[in-house]
């Protein structure tokens, strides 16, 4: 077995999915560093090229991948992986269609090794992060430590007094009281929000901060980029809240635009009708901003906390973007 980093920066956080734990069973590791910007050919060609049969990628990786003629490689890969951030249910559709393949994904932090997954040989829903691995107790609770009935909205939780923690934390570094934060109700807390349905597969909402309160609702980022990802012109997007002086926030888009797309008033048109229809009207998008790229981690994330900051000095200073558009 072979497993490949996608990409010089977005895999350097990824360490216990791409390096330790095909150590501790002995598989082969195969690491292309690329520089510079991330050439989704190049990465196709080297997977093809080295017969690559187990592909772990982030989804900033495979958003690239996946506007390739997928068809045209002669691909070895028999399993793929996501990790460093939530995976859309367009990019696991597309490269299925393109490769015959389905991206298994899962959850797990700095603090944890993996907490939820689709593990092999297990039943798939699309946009579901799977259920809780057999290494921990996995509960969404509320603030009070109560357990959530299904498709009750809470913090994803891990159950601390039943001995299943092997991989769990102990305490954040010289930082006390931010342990007392996270431990407690004999439960730690990950800071991340979601859902579990009837069958129990556990629904990525969006961090604590991430969560956008607009009026009486409260809207998560990942649904609505998942849907807007499912536009043609789209290959990216991140959603925040802008300040609104009657709801609060309103949700707000910025999109990344597919090459041979230039941002005006027609497109924005389109997203917002596409979005209307695909989505309740409390989460569809009311400002829209065009991109050229957006702010990440070095592990592929998007850091929605940078483009908050932005949005609130531009709301002080009575800004708008160059490419701002209004529904």
């Amino acid at each position: 077995m072979c497993i490949t980093i996608s990409h010089s920066r977005a895999g350097q956080n990824l360490h216990g999915a791409v390096f330790f734990a095909p150590w501790n069973v002995g598989a082969t590791i195969f690491a292309f560093y690329q520089p510079g910007r991330f050439s989704a050919s190049e990465q196709l060609s080297m997977l093809e090229k080295h017969k690559i049969t187990t592909f772990c990628a982030p989804p900033t990786a495979l958003r690239m991948l996946i506007l390739e003629d997928l068809k045209s490689y002669s691909l070895s890969i028999r399993e793929c992986a996501a990790a460093g951030e939530p995976l859309n249910p367009e990019i696991i559709e597309v490269w299925k269609k393109g490769t015959g393949l389905t991206i298994r994904d899962g959850y797990g932090q700095t603090e944890s090794t993996l907490l939820v997954a689709n593990l092999p040989g297990e039943q798939l829903k699309y946009g579901s992060m799977g259920k809780p691995t057999f290494l921990y107790d996995i509960v969404i609770a509320d603030e009070d430590g109560n357990e959530l009935p299904p498709n009750g909205e809470g913090d994803i939780t891990v159950k601390t007094n039943t001995g299943r923690t092997n991989g769990l934390f102990t305490e954040y570094f010289g930082e006390p009281d931010k342990k007392k934060e996270v431990f407690r109700h004999n439960l730690y807390y990950t800071g991340d929000k979601a859902y579990k349905d009837e069958d129990g597969y556990i629904w990525f909402v969006g961090r604590d901060d991430d969560v956008i309160k607009s009026s009486d609702y409260r809207v998560g980022p990942f649904e609505v980029e998942s849907v807007l990802l499912e536009h043609e012109c789209v290959v990216e997007s991140a959603v925040v809240g802008s300040r609104h002086a009657v709801k609060g926030f309103v949700v707000k888009a910025f999109i990344v635009l597919s090459a041979g797309y230039a941002p005006d008033e027609q497109i924005a048109k389109e997203i917002f009708a596409f979005a209307k229809k695909n989505l309740a009207a409390y989460k569809t998008p009311r400002i829209i901003e065009f991109v050229t790229e957006l702010p990440k981690t070095i592990s592929g994330k998007i850091r929605r906390i940078e483009l908050r900051a932005s949005e609130e000095q531009k709301i002080i200073q009575h800004l708008k973007g160059d490419h701002e558009y209004y529904f």
